[in-house]
């Protein structure tokens, strides 16, 4: 561990400069946007809160930018590292496990919960967000077979590229990635290319985090200008039982995660410091995505590893969004007094754990899930309104427990193979 302190010894004053402007950021964007809630006319606040959210807008664009990049280029090398199918189907049948077994977990988490405590008789229902509702209506298509399939399977790769469909990008890729492993000396070049490109892009992710604060400042201050702080009053008992789930889900992720990797979880954890704040300030999972690759190899994972787990994570591991959402939909049938048997609401979790597959990692994703949910149980779809006010304050936590799911089941996938090094072993020190 000494060792690995004295590597990084010029690096961490670094790293913790950039955590700290973004909480800096986090703070003032919080501070400004109350003052205006409070000081300016309401006519102001409309103008205002859009324009000052296009600061962070302009941070998750340059992020989304790098992702597709940066998930084919490691990906490809990463498989064609591991070699050969077996390999590929060992690491990726121990991944699904965990995803599997996280996600139910979650799920059963945020039912218990609910019937537990009954927060949905506690939602004012004088505070619904009607407008919001109608933008997400807009987004919201029933759930079928036919939408997962075109989901998971792209029609076109430059368009999953477009699109960034990152579920559509890793089949592509672990194709290519197996394609090019067959071909053996003869791919070398192509590999070695590829390798380039990771590492360039690799580099982009150092530039563009560079923004991160300014869009944490822009997100926040235009949430808080809109909605004030006065919402947590209304909202207390509603967001006061969703923090105890999210609590009682990182014990047991972090329970289980001590179990695994022992003392190296900490490090872990001082490694995400970063992307954490950046997806619990920004809402956006896509937002961390390079910057936690970056981190996991640094923390000594395989790059191989983390490129072939973290994009299928992304897709089938999102386990605060999980939580959240049987707890938002039964909250809701609470609130308007839909009786749920036991039968119904376990249907409801294998619902939920199907459409949420499709998930994509921008703020607000789960919420369309709830909505297509509810629709299929009776219940009334409006009630997402009841909830919009304070989601954004959820999806904070559900994005950063989303982040904190996945570098776990990087680092327990890679103990399991038996490939996770001392921090910085093997990784690739990018210079910033």
């Amino acid at each position: 561990m000494d060792i690995a302190a004295q590597t990084h010894s010029h690096k961490p004053q670094r790293k913790n400069r950039l955590t700290l402007y973004i909480l800096l950021a986090m703070f003032a964007g919080m501070g400004i946007g109350y003052m205006i809630h409070t000081q300016a006319s309401a006519s102001f606040i409309d103008a205002f809160a859009p324009k000052i959210k296009l600061l962070g807008n302009i941070f998750i664009r340059l992020v989304q930018m790098i992702i597709a990049p940066l998930v084919f280029s490691t990906l490809v090398v990463g498989i064609a590292k591991l070699g050969d199918l077996k390999a590929v189907g060992r690491v990726g049948g121990k991944a699904m496990l965990w995803f599997i077994t996280a996600s139910l977990v979650s799920l059963l988490l945020g039912m218990v919960l609910v019937n537990v405590f009954q927060p949905g008789h506690y939602i004012e229902m004088n505070q619904g967000d009607k407008a919001g509702v109608a933008d997400l209506m807009a987004k919201t298509t029933e759930f079928s077979l036919q939408k997962f399939i075109e989901h998971v399977i792209p029609k076109s790769v430059v368009e999953a590229m477009a699109t960034n469909e990152i579920l559509q990008l890793v089949v592509f890729s672990v194709l290519f990635g197996v394609a090019t492993a067959s071909m053996g000396d003869h791919a070398k070049p192509l590999i070695k290319a590829l390798d380039v490109v990771s590492h360039v892009v690799l580099k982009m992710v150092g530039y563009v985090m560079n923004v991160a604060p300014v869009g944490v400042f822009g997100a926040l201050c235009s949430v808080v200008a809109l909605r004030g702080l006065g919402i947590f009053q209304f909202y207390f008992i509603y967001f006061a039982y969703f923090l105890l789930g999210i609590a009682l889900l990182w014990l047991i992720l972090l329970t289980v995660g001590y179990l695994i990797l022992g003392n190296r979880l900490i490090t872990l954890f001082k490694r995400i410091s970063s992307p954490l704040l950046i997806a619990f300030t920004t809402t956006s999972s896509e937002a961390v995505f390079p910057k936690l690759t970056e981190e996991l190899v640094r923390f000594g994972c395989k790059d191989k590893i983390v490129s072939f787990i973290l994009p299928l994570g992304y897709s089938f591991n999102l386990d605060g969004s999980m939580m959240y959402m049987t707890f938002a939909s039964l909250a809701i049938a609470q609130a308007y007094n839909v009786p749920l048997d036991l039968g119904t609401q376990l249907t409801m979790l294998l619902v939920l754990m199907l459409t949420s597959k499709g998930i994509a990692g921008v703020p607000r994703a789960s919420l369309v899930v709830v909505l297509a949910t509810c629709s299929m149980f009776n219940i009334p779809a409006i009630g997402v309104a009841l909830i919009l006010p304070i989601d954004h304050f959820c999806d904070m936590f559900r994005t950063a427990t989303n982040v904190v799911g996945n570098a776990l089941a990087t680092a327990v996938v890679s103990k399991w193979e038996g490939a996770l090094e001392h921090d910085g072993g093997t990784a690739v020190h990018h210079a910033h």
